[in-house]
């Protein structure tokens, strides 16, 4: 059985060395192909490399043959330019692919990768409006521990309904002067 460890390229053309990986044992076109190669690879997503740097010599090898047919040369600077457009055209399909956009009515995958969707459906992993948010509350909390008690006070006065006399409102006014000036 074959070990992958021997045989990847992943490592190796990151490093920039073909050793170990049977590049290195390339001749003629293919030499120069991979030469050229393993300065755009990492130009593309991590996972995508491997097969990016067999897409890119083969597509080297076409544009080659298509030089040879009309009788020009393709030189090391050609070939960097086709590996140049081949990133861009990498980046460009992967940009293309939009996002899936489900219904809340889709059945909901239980991540197990079976197919089996006895989880329900979207629309039941959507939040709740009536659920308490943690968030917000612990953002509240600490907000309240840092104002004056006698604002906090003042704030329950108001969000029970009651009037404020004219001291309260006299230190809220001040209040909210203070802490607009440091806003804006």
């Amino acid at each position: 059985m074959l070990d992958y460890g021997e045989y990847s390229t992943v490592a190796d053309y990151r490093q920039g060395n073909g050793n170990g990986n049977g590049y290195d044992h390339l001749q003629g076109d293919w030499a120069l192909f991979y030469k050229v190669a393993r300065y755009f690879v990492h130009k593309v997503k991590y996972e995508d490399r491997e097969d990016f740097l067999h897409d890119l010599m083969l597509e080297m090898a076409k544009v080659k043959a298509k030089y040879e047919v009309k009788g020009k040369p393709l030189t090391e600077a050609g070939l960097m330019r086709v590996a140049s457009y081949e990133v861009t055209e990498y980046w460009h399909t992967l940009l293309r692919h939009r996002p899936t956009i489900l219904s809340l009515n889709d059945k909901a995958d239980n991540g197990n990768g079976d197919g089996d969707s006895e989880a329900g459906e979207v629309i039941d992993f959507l939040a709740d409006d009536n659920t308490v948010d943690l968030d917000l509350m612990l953002d509240i909390r600490r907000f309240l521990l840092g104002c004056p008690r006698r604002l906090v006070q003042i704030a329950y006065k108001r969000y029970s309904g009651r009037q404020l006399d004219s001291n309260e409102q006299r230190y809220l006014n001040r209040y909210r002067k203070e802490h607009q000036k440091v806003l804006f």
